[in-house]
């Protein structure tokens, strides 16, 4: 692979780094110069605060968030707020993708106090760990509706100083109320109209018009569009292979897509799937890759191949190591602006293209004078006939995408964050083994075997024991649910294409170790973290789906494949008990549980 300028976050070389500066993870490296005298998660830090008494700062993000940009930018690079942080509280920061149990916990109590969530994620700890204040962005100062981090920083620490008992109590029963409240499970038989459910629950947030579910901002959601695919089949339901087909049409046409250098942004601000969050992730692009291929393989129509062809040629250009292996994520901003190296003017593509062929461009793509985005332009086909365009136009149009992605290749890249995850490379192999087979396309195939075997020599440890990430050279942190169930699945999906008993018996393997180490024997599923895992204030369990499936789901998925290929009835008698463990929450909320709701269908 030629190697490319991705931009890396600028760093203040001249200043002294503090604790972040001996961490693997971009994300810590990028506060590694901070006034902020940041610890990493750890003992040192957790200690510190209980030897000095001191509340925590806990800060959790990732580097290629943008608002986790700007924040550094305006807040953790200032002097005066570094100034706080250090005298009054232990400051601590944690990139979610290496950590995402710790990410987990602590969204959990974002959700239970605010009702929502993001990143960067802000918290106030009490020295035991336990939060009584949650947030997200903060400037440095209170502008309009957005309360300042200086004046929270000084109110708490303030209150500490006065009046510790109350915070200490607060917390504690905060705590106590979350794990009532929101990490318990109702368990119960899932229903026999479930499916149906499903599908009407979709139909009601189906957007007519535009494609699509719910409002804005709109995330694609592959787990409605592949339940509506199988559920449409499987029953013969035309209205569900409708929504289906809208929204995989309409994503694709939408600026969400990168119709220059393909692949997908994480999501679209508006409801028209015009403007995206700029940020290419890993897992959206696999994720996406199998329901377009799925779309394929049940109508086989041709758009649904070109699009899953098209996210394999971004992920093999932008996102693969040397090893072979897949890097996590595109960052959304350039140069400090967000989608700066996506946008055109109109007299930009004039220049590139020469007045006919140019026109003939911003026909086709919306591309104007006015501009469709802040004055500029994302390529689109919103509203276009894309089935009106005849072969020898569309050969043309991409002589001219050619051309022009030629020219945009000159510009700053966006910085990729070369983290190796072993969940999100699950995805990705599964992506690629199924769309391999599917398409008779064996790069695609060799591509999931190389990238497999990479995990399998890189990041399983002496022990047995999955890991969760590898950057420069090194494998650690050990793996989580998600981890096992991701790569597992990938793993199947290669056996079951290749025939080869490696990857069935190394699947067999982890599938046995991720029941001993994530089981509650007690009450059934599996922990989001496992028994030899460090033990945090909350132990939840993952059975909702977001912008990943839930472990939970893909453990059941596993199985199923697993009872498929041995015959062995003790993996359906596990997916009985997992379904059963979350069965009344799936009858109540079977959109927060449609991976779920799939392996039932499968059983």
């Amino acid at each position: 692979m030629e190697e490319k300028g991705f931009e890396f976050m600028n760093i203040e070389n001249n200043k002294a780094p503090n604790k972040l500066i001996n961490e693997k993870s971009p994300y810590l490296l990028q506060h590694a110069y901070n006034p902020v005298q940041w610890y990493p998660w750890g003992k040192e830090a957790l200690n510190k605060a209980r030897e000095e008494d001191k509340l925590i700062f806990l800060s959790i993000g990732y580097s290629t968030c943008r608002w986790c940009h700007n924040m550094n930018r305006e807040s953790f690079q200032d002097e005066e707020v570094g100034e706080i942080l250090n005298k009054y509280f232990v400051p601590i920061k944690v990139d979610r993708e290496e950590k995402p149990d710790i990410d987990k916990v602590y969204m959990t109590f974002s959700d239970a106090i605010t009702g929502s969530g993001g990143w960067p994620l802000n918290l106030l700890l009490t020295p035991d760990t336990k939060p009584f204040f949650v947030g997200t962005y903060f400037p440095k100062r209170s502008k309009g509706q957005l309360n300042g981090l200086i004046e929270l920083l000084e109110k708490s620490a303030e209150i500490w100083r006065i009046d510790k008992e109350k915070l200490m109590i607060e917390s504690s029963n905060i705590t106590e109320k979350v794990k009532e409240h929101f990490i318990s499970y109702s368990s119960g038989d899932v229903k026999e109209d479930i499916f149906k459910d499903t599908k009407e629950g979709l139909l009601s947030i189906f957007d007519k018009r535009n494609g699509g579910f719910g409002y804005r901002p709109k995330f694609p959601m592959p787990q409605y569009i592949l339940f509506l695919l199988e559920y449409g089949h499987k029953y013969d339901d035309e209205e569900a292979k409708k929504m289906a087909k809208n929204t995989l049409e309409s994503i694709y046409k939408g600026g969400i897509f990168d119709h220059i250098g393909y692949g997908f942004c994480r999501y679209s601000v508006d409801e028209k799937w015009l403007v995206p969050h700029f940020e290419k992730m890993l897992y959206d692009n696999g994720l996406l890759a199998i329901t377009y291929i799925k779309a394929y393989e049940l109508t086989k129509e041709l758009l649904y191949k070109e699009v899953a062809e098209k996210i394999f040629d971004f992920v093999i250009r932008e996102m693969i190591s040397k090893e072979g292996a897949f890097f996590s994520a595109l960052d959304a901003e350039t140069e400090g602006e967000e989608g700066k190296f996506y946008v055109f003017n109109y007299d930009e593509i004039i220049d590139v293209l020469g007045k006919e062929d140019g026109e003939f461009y911003c026909n086709h793509y919306d591309i104007t004078k006015e501009g469709n985005f802040e004055g500029k332009n994302l390529p689109n086909l919103i509203g276009y006939d894309i089935e009106s365009i005849d072969d020898k136009d569309k050969r043309h149009l991409e002589e001219l995408r050619q051309k022009l992605f030629s020219y945009r290749e000159k510009r700053i890249y966006p910085h990729r964050d070369e983290k190796i995850l072993t969940s999100w490379n699950g995805i990705m192999i599964s992506a690629l083994a199924y769309g391999g087979k599917v398409f008779g396309n064996e790069d695609y195939i060799n591509k999931a075997k190389k990238a497999a075997d990479f995990i399998i020599t890189n990041s399983i440890d002496k022990d047995g024991r999955l890991l969760s990430t590898y950057v420069d050279g090194e494998s650690y942190n050990y793996g989580l649910l998600e981890d096992y169930t991701f790569f597992i699945y990938g793993l199947l999906v290669l056996y079951n294409v290749t025939k080869d008993l490696v990857y069935l018996k190394i699947g067999e393997k982890l599938n046995d170790d991720m029941l001993n180490l994530f089981w509650d024997e007690k009450r059934g599923g599996l922990f989001y973290y496992s028994n030899i895992s460090e033990e945090l204030v909350l132990r939840p369990k993952d059975a909702y789906d977001g912008a990943t499936p839930s472990g939970n789901s893909i453990a059941a998925l596993n199985m199923i494949k697993l009872y498929n290929i041995t015959s062995n009835r003790e993996f359906i008698d596990r997916v009985e008990e997992i379904i059963y463990t979350f069965g009344r929450d799936i009858n109540n909320g079977p959109l927060g549980h449609v991976y779920m709701v799939m392996a039932n269908m499968y059983l």
